[in-house]
């Protein structure tokens, strides 16, 4: 397909708050402009795990990264390192974990927290180590990182719905809110990505439950969004994209070689 690609992982989101706090993305869909479905995501339901799996499209029992202090370089190829074999240039605005499964490991603040790497496999980043780092600013690092390099390939990653239900929970105003203003901040953004000719897939690692935490089989754990914007994509009402075909799908819109699963339903 040849095109560019946003991926928006909304860190601990999950499916029964998504599919009811994110008004702005649930206009695109009402306007025949956006599709949203339900994934169930990988176990266990963590998130460095969940990194791996998104971004390499390998479950977590096969990749090794099986919790979230197993701090290492990926041993598995990610989208990123797809891209930049196909030439195509890359960026996100994540969490530091990212920067440690595919840029350098350990994460170094002073050497990594503003990356300009061109032979690295994330070339250009703004990586964030406070769970409580703005959302606003996480996604003020992202559209930087957009508008100077123009990448084709661009993780933005803010964590403040997690954080607020590793504080409260999943049923408590402080969780939903938080939802609520990456949506808003969603909003100032999505249309002039669109306009820029990225393709656009929100969606999160894993949800969250009512004991401040995730790691199991429930579905407030495992039931995640996933929203698509932009006109690579069919809006097919009857798609089953999983978890593990994000990776694939995200080749396949780049154009890039790739040997991943992905979801062909969800491709024009």
């Amino acid at each position: 397909m040849n095109r560019k690609a946003i991926l928006v992982l909304l860190d601990g989101l999950g499916h029964s708050v998504a599919r009811h706090a994110m008004g702005h993305l649930h206009a695109y869909c009402a306007a025949g402009r956006a599709a949203y479905y339900r994934l169930e995501c990988e176990l266990p339901a963590l998130s460095r795990p969940l990194y791996e799996c998104i971004l390499t499209g390998v479950p977590p029992i096969d990749s090794g990264i099986v919790h979230n202090d197993v701090s290492r370089l990926s041993n598995q190829r990610s989208v990123f390192h797809y891209a930049r074999a196909a030439g195509r240039s890359t960026a996100a605005a994540a969490y530091h974990w990212v920067s440690e499964l595919y840029n350098r490991s350990p994460f170094d603040p002073a050497r990594d927290r503003h990356t300009d790497a061109p032979e690295l496999p994330i070339q250009h980043g703004h990586f964030y180590w406070a769970d409580h780092y703005p959302d606003s600013h996480l996604f003020a690092d992202a559209e930087s990182l957009r508008v100077r390099h123009a990448p084709d390939l661009l993780l933005v990653h803010p964590m403040n719905i997690d954080d607020a239900g590793h504080k409260h929970g999943l049923d408590t105003p402080q969780y939903r809110n938080a939802a609520r203003m990456a949506d808003v901040i969603l909003a100032e953004y999505l249309q002039r990505w669109l306009d820029a000719g990225y393709q656009v897939l929100v969606t999160a690692d894993h949800g969250m439950n009512a004991d401040r935490s995730h790691n199991g089989l429930l579905p407030e754990e495992r039931e995640v969004p996933l929203f698509v914007l932009g006109d690579a994509f069919s809006l097919d009402a009857g798609a089953q994209p999983k978890q593990t075909e994000l990776c694939g799908t995200l080749c396949e819109l780049l154009g890039v070689p790739h040997d991943k699963p992905f979801c062909r339903e969800l491709l024009k």
